[in-house]
C-alpha cells in the first residue's frame, strides 16, 4: 500500500484528505499538536483497513519530524508528503502595523522552515518511491493576493510557494505541488477572522482536487483547487 505523511491532520483539510486516502487503502502517518483529537481521528480512519500511525507533536520540532519519517519508514517507505500544518501569526489576524514580530516568526517557522525541514528528511524515501514520490504543500490565495490583515500569513505562504517551485526544479523525478485550496470553513479560518459570519465550504468539498493531482500527476507547479474541480 502507498504511504503518506500528513501534517495538521486531526481536523479540517488534513483530516478530510486523510479520510479520502484511507478509503483508498493508503497507510498513513498523521501529525497534529493535540494528542487527544489526533487519536480520535486516527482510530476512526483505521477502520477503513489501512494502517494509521498518529504522532502528536509540533512540526517545528526536528525530533518530531524525525519521528514522522521513522514511522513512514516502518510502514515500508513514503510516497506522499503533505505539508498542511499552518500557523497564522496572529489570532485574530491584524494589520501589519500591529503584527507582533514573534507571531511572524512563528508563521514562517511553521509554514516554511518546518515544511522544508520535513521535506529534507523525507527526500530519500520519496526518491525511492516506486509509485513516484510527491509533495503537496498547502498554500493560500493570501500568498498571491494582497488582503488586509493577511500580510504575515500571506508572506509565509508566498515563501512556501517559491520553495515548492524551486524544489520541483531541483527534483524533476518527483512531483511537487503547491495547492491553494480556496475558501474553507476551518478552525484556522475562524481563528483568523472570528467575526466573519459568511458560511464557507467544508474542507471535504475540495479533497477531489487533491485526489485528481494524485491520479493524473501533472507537472510540478502551483495549482488552485477551484480550477481543478471545474476542470474535472
Amino acid at each position: 500500500m502507498p504511504v503518506a505523511i500528513i501534517t495538521g491532520a486531526s481536523k479540517g483539510l488534513g483530516r478530510a484528505l486523510a479520510a479520502a486516502l484511507a478509503e483508498r487503502g493508503w497507510d498513513l502517518v498523521l501529525d497534529a499538536r493535540t494528542e487527544s483529537v489526533l487519536g480520535d481521528t486516527a482510530r476512526e480512519l483505521a477502520g477503513h483497513g489501512g494502517r494509521v500511525h498518529a504522532v502528536a507533536g509540533d512540526v517545528t520540532d526536528a525530533e518530531h519530524r524525525g519521528e514522522l519519517i521513522a514511522r513512514a519508514r516502518a510502514l515500508g517507505g513514503l510516497d506522499l508528503l503533505v505539508n498542511n500544518a499552518s500557523a497564522l501569526g496572529a489570532e485574530p489576524l491584524v494589520r501589519l502595523d500591529a503584527l507582533a514580530l514573534e507571531g511572524l516568526r512563528r508563521a514562517l517557522e511553521t509554514n516554511v522552515v518546518a515544511a522544508l525541514g520535513l521535506v529534507q528528511q523525507a527526500l530519500p524515501l520519496l526518491r525511492a518511491s516506486r509509485a513516484g514520490g510527491a509533495v503537496i504543500n498547502v498554500s493560500s490565495d493570501a500568498g498571491a493576493e494582497a488582503y488586509e490583515t493577511w500580510g504575515g500569513y500571506g508572506a509565509s505562504k508566498a515563501a512556501l510557494d517559491q520553495l515548492s517551485a524551486v524544489l520541483g526544479a531541483e527534483e524533476p523525478a518527483l512531483r511537487v505541488w503547491a495547492v491553494d485550496p480556496g475558501d474553507m470553513g476551518t478552525d484556522l479560518y475562524r481563528a483568523a477572522v472570528p467575526d466573519d459570519a459568511d458560511p464557507r465550504p467544508l474542507p471535504g468539498t475540495v479533497v477531489p482536487a487533491f485526489l485528481r493531482l494524485l491520479d493524473e500527476r501533472p507537472v510540478s507547479g502551483r495549482y488552485d483547487a477551484p480550477s481543478l474541480l471545474v476542470a474535472s
